[in-house]
């Protein structure tokens, strides 16, 4: 008799995925359904999602989602925890969404340290809307607003979000992660349980980013969006903790 080691998260519905072939999204949307079903949060979690390619994120996780205006997650995610300090809440967004239109809100939720978690997605690109440059969006790519690759002299310079956030006492835990490969998809769900546990155990404010491919954007193939992401986007980002006034892992289900 076979024996089933590996199923799917109870928190996930069972439909099919509107995302593009090789995008991270779906890994990082399973991540965390994995991480609610061990923590056994899920009636006691609400996820907020804007405007983005993860726009429909309550057609897979199955716990109370609101969806709210693009970069205004961690605006709304302020009135619920501080409506509701007994829940569990989160915001997941993207590059575009927090880095350019949501800067002010996330910069402002980290200085008043607000005690709610961020699953921060950088595939830096506008993948919605067109494939138009991100403030995350690196020297010399391509895309459809910088045909000939971002110039520091007209666009500026890629934002690290979570090295800005670092300077704020009220950011508490702050790491960047990837999905590129196995090894490191085990590290982005480590980062991501211990952003939630920060919240749970510390009421603190905690961020995660995750570095993640878009080859539609990009006009790359699945395979050559993780090469393109291990040696223009990882090197420039790196991994790793930014920010860690401690958390210890005690509650696991």
């Amino acid at each position: 008799m076979m024996r089933i080691v590996y199923t799917k998260p109870k928190s996930m519905k069972d439909v099919p995925t509107h995302y593009c072939p090789g995008c991270g999204h779906g890994i990082i949307h399973r991540l965390i359904c994995e991480i609610v079903d061990e923590l056994g949060i899920r009636e006691d979690l609400i996820g907020i999602c804007p405007v983005g390619c993860s726009v429909v994120a309550y057609n897979y996780f199955d716990f109370d989602m609101i969806e709210v205006a693009h970069g205004r997650a961690p605006a709304v995610a302020t009135g619920v925890k501080r409506s509701r300090p007994d829940k569990v809440v989160f915001t997941y967004q993207g590059d575009g969404d927090l880095a350019s239109i949501g800067m002010a809100e996330i910069i402002h939720a980290a200085a008043r340290g607000e005690a709610f978690t961020v699953v921060f997605v950088n595939n830096a690109i506008y993948g919605m809307t067109g494939g138009q440059m991100a403030p995350t969006t690196l020297l010399g790519q391509k895309t459809t607003t910088t045909p000939f690759g971002r110039d520091h002299k007209m666009e500026g310079y890629p934002i690290k979000i979570p090295e800005l956030l670092s300077s704020l006492p009220g950011a508490w835990y702050l790491e960047r992660v990837a999905v590129n490969s196995p090894g490191n998809i085990r590290k982005t769900k480590k980062a991501i349980k211990k952003a939630f546990l920060t919240q749970i155990e510390k009421n603190k404010f905690s961020l995660v980013e995750v570095l993640s491919p878009c080859p539609t954007s990009w006009r790359l193939s699945p395979v050559d969006a993780i090469k393109w992401m291990e040696e223009q986007m990882i090197p420039y980002y790196g991994l790793g903790t930014i920010k860690d006034e401690g958390i210890q892992v005690v509650r696991e289900k």
